[in-house]
């Protein structure tokens, strides 16, 4: 397998019901990856190292997935060149509005692209279109992937308009 150049990580496994949304995206767009744990608050040292070795070992995007406090997306982001992305997951209580909170209030200087809650699959999208940026083949795919969706939508669109007329 290529090295990886996205790092999908997450503050505890139980995250990975959630996250493994933006895994599938990078599979089906054949985005080399790989997936950690790294807790900004159980492990704050292996999250400064992964953070701080992440450009250097070729990564080009983080997504991070955190709930309740929420700190790993904007920690690995003050460590890192990167872009991160960061993904809101729903804990027992509040529905993840905390973990959104937290992760979009982010200081001046601290970018963190925000997705919604439980949204790995877009974060894994947004993934792609940032790599697209410098790899034409893959923007060539997501292309493709946009295409697909305007073509379901005007289905959907036709479907419902055949249905509305047949009710007269």
């Amino acid at each position: 397998m290529a090295d990886p150049q996205v790092g999908v990580i997450m503050g505890s496994d139980t995250d990975w019901s959630v996250m493994n949304a933006a895994v599938e995206v990078l599979r089906e767009f054949a985005v080399p990856h790989e997936v950690r744990v790294v807790s900004a608050h159980r492990t704050p040292l292996g999250m400064a190292s992964y953070a701080q070795q992440a450009a250097p070992r070729g990564l080009k995007v983080i997504i991070a997935g955190a709930g309740g406090a929420a700190h790993l997306p904007g920690m690995v982001a003050a460590l890192t060149p990167l872009p991160v992305i960061g993904v809101p997951v729903a804990l027992k209580y509040l529905d993840g509005m905390d973990s959104l909170l937290s992760i979009v209030q982010m200081p001046a200087g601290v970018p963190v692209a925000t997705v919604s809650i439980g949204g790995a699959r877009n974060a894994g999208l947004l993934a792609v279109r940032i790599l697209a940026t410098a790899d034409d083949s893959l923007a060539q795919r997501m292309a493709a992937f946009q295409s697909t969706l305007a073509e379901s939508a005007q289905a959907k669109d036709a479907a419902l308009a055949q249905r509305i007329t047949e009710q007269g």
